[in-house]
């Protein structure tokens, strides 16, 4: 009873104190939580929103390259057949 009745004051004192305050406490853990959530991605490797729909834009132009390319080949190569 002695050892809780000393942590509690314990606790007390710091909160008498201000050294401990709901919104430091939340403000902290919101910092901690972000901060690992950030490092779970980078070990992840995942890109962002913006860098994904860039990406994907990207792709598709060389895509579509890609297919004029084909289709440029097949004219050639009839010509030459037909020469």
């Amino acid at each position: 009873m002695k050892n809780s009745r000393f942590v509690f004051d314990k606790i007390t004192k710091l909160f008498e104190q201000g050294l401990i305050s709901s919104r430091d406490l939340t403000t902290e853990l919101i910092t901690i939580l972000k901060s690992k959530r950030d490092e779970i991605v980078f070990k992840m490797k995942l890109v962002s929103k913006d860098e994904f729909e860039v990406l994907s834009k990207r792709v598709d132009n060389l895509e579509k390259d890609i297919q004029k390319l084909k289709i440029q080949k097949k004219k050639k190569i009839k010509q030459v057949k037909k020469s």
